[in-house]
């Protein structure tokens, strides 16, 4: 559903994967108009749907508010990516923009939100919150990666806050704010150290409740940290958005 409201566009993306009864994954629900155009893609696997978010416009602008809903039901596996990275533009309107995502994932489902690279251009101001809930025995893996300002510009002002709860409790909530204007040293060496590309992997799984892997590092800006529940969380931090990539790709690899 899309609207042209006073000062910005309103949009929303809604997926809802359930299991098909035959062993693989049925999209009952896959609708978007304007910014977000979400279309079915080939799976690798026979199981799986495979979603690829379109932008059919820039965006977002300037008080602009676009909303990505997905769910995936017991016993179904839904693979979400975007096919190009999104851009944060200054918008003809004052104030920020904002960008929710909503991800639900009932017992016995797997969601893998994969989408490509935000990048915050410079003049632009936005807020992105992802709330995430996961029933007991749900799978996930949650990637999310961020570039301050395209090549040779300066940033945005971004703000980022990421909820997850399991079975109704929380197993992470974390906000990190960066770019002009942002109170407390966000490029100083304690937080980005002069990095321009940031990101995070939280991969939840039922099995990691007996066995969780141990912290580590993969390279020197990058690291592993098990969390109070059956879940990982990797951060990293790089010079550029090949090299974010790259690291995060490592970390998922070795978890399997």
């Amino acid at each position: 559903m899309t609207t042209a409201a006073t000062g910005g566009v309103r949009a929303t993306t809604r997926i809802s994967a359930t299991a098909d009864g035959r062993g693989g994954t049925a999209l009952p629900v896959l609708e978007g108009e304007g910014p977000l155009a979400p279309r079915r893609t080939r799976a690798v696997s026979g199981d799986e749907a495979r979603v690829m978010l379109v932008g059919a416009m820039s965006g977002p602008l300037g008080g602009d508010h676009f909303t990505v809903a997905a769910a995936a039901g017991a016993g179904a596996r839904l693979h979400v990516g975007s096919a190009a990275a999104t851009i944060a533009l200054p918008g003809q309107t004052k104030g920020g923009a904002r960008y929710d995502v909503r991800l639900e994932v009932a017992a016995g489902g797997e969601l893998r939100w994969l989408p490509e690279q935000l990048i915050s251009a410079a003049g632009s101001e936005l807020y992105v919150s992802s709330h995430i809930g996961l029933a007991p025995g749900a799978r996930l893996v949650f990637r999310e990666e961020q570039v301050l300002g395209r090549a040779g510009e300066e940033p945005g002002r971004l703000t980022s806050r990421l909820t997850v709860r399991l079975g109704g409790r929380p197993l992470l909530d974390q906000e990190v704010a960066c770019g002009p204007g942002t109170p407390g040293g966000w490029d100083g060496p304690a937080v980005l150290g002069g990095h321009r590309a940031l990101g995070q992997l939280l991969v939840v799984r039922p099995e990691y409740e007996k066995d969780v892997p141990e912290a580590r590092l993969f390279g020197e800006c990058a690291a592993l940290t098990p969390l109070a529940g059956p879940a990982v969380l990797v951060t990293a931090v790089a010079g550029d958005a090949l090299r974010l990539r790259r690291v995060l790709d490592e970390a998922l690899a070795a978890l399997g």
